[in-house]
């Protein structure tokens, strides 16, 4: 009989990815303690709140990210432009993730460059106007459904999936 791991017994090995998730205008602590939960899975190695009020002593954030508010980093950006600017010097690839005229399926992203910002939005209408236009690329997940969106921390997990195993390809 197969016995299940533990936190402690997994098989995976830790790995940290030139990745950052820029939310603009999360404000739920759940969805926040989500964000940090997965983006720790997924080696993401900042997170960064913009246009959002996310209190990260919330006890609602930090019930919901079991601990992983303490494994990545974070800051809060109040200039979205000088943010913007400062990871395209840094050459990142920057990719908002909202469906939108411009945006291509998340599989048949390409990335140009080893280091992402992947921009995220808020709960109820998305990656804003003044973000959208400041990034070059938009992506969205293919759904089959006739609801046109899903939460932010869902929506968000399945791109780090597929971002990370492209990242993961050119960094290797």
């Amino acid at each position: 009989m197969a016995l299940q791991h533990t936190h402690t017994t997994t098989p995976f090995v830790t790995k940290k990815f030139p990745l950052v998730v820029l939310c603009d205008g999360v404000n739920s602590p759940a969805n926040a303690g989500g964000l940090f939960r997965i983006c720790e899975a997924f080696g993401v190695d900042e997170i960064v709140f913009y246009n959002g009020n996310i209190d990260v002593h919330s006890s609602r954030l930090k019930r919901t990210a079991r601990q992983t508010h303490k494994l990545v980093n974070y800051s809060v950006s109040h200039d979205i432009r000088e943010t913007l600017r400062g990871f395209k010097k840094l050459e990142y690839d920057i990719i908002a993730l909202e469906v939108s005229d411009i945006s291509i399926p998340s599989e048949k992203i390409v990335l140009d460059k080893r280091s992402l910002v992947l921009i995220i939005g808020n709960e109820q209408h998305g990656v804003s106007e003044e973000v959208l236009a400041l990034t070059p690329k938009h992506m969205h997940i293919e759904m089959y459904g006739k609801n046109s969106s899903m939460n932010v921390v869902q929506a968000s997990s399945i791109a780090l999936y597929t971002l990370v195993h492209k990242l993961n390809q050119l960094i290797e």
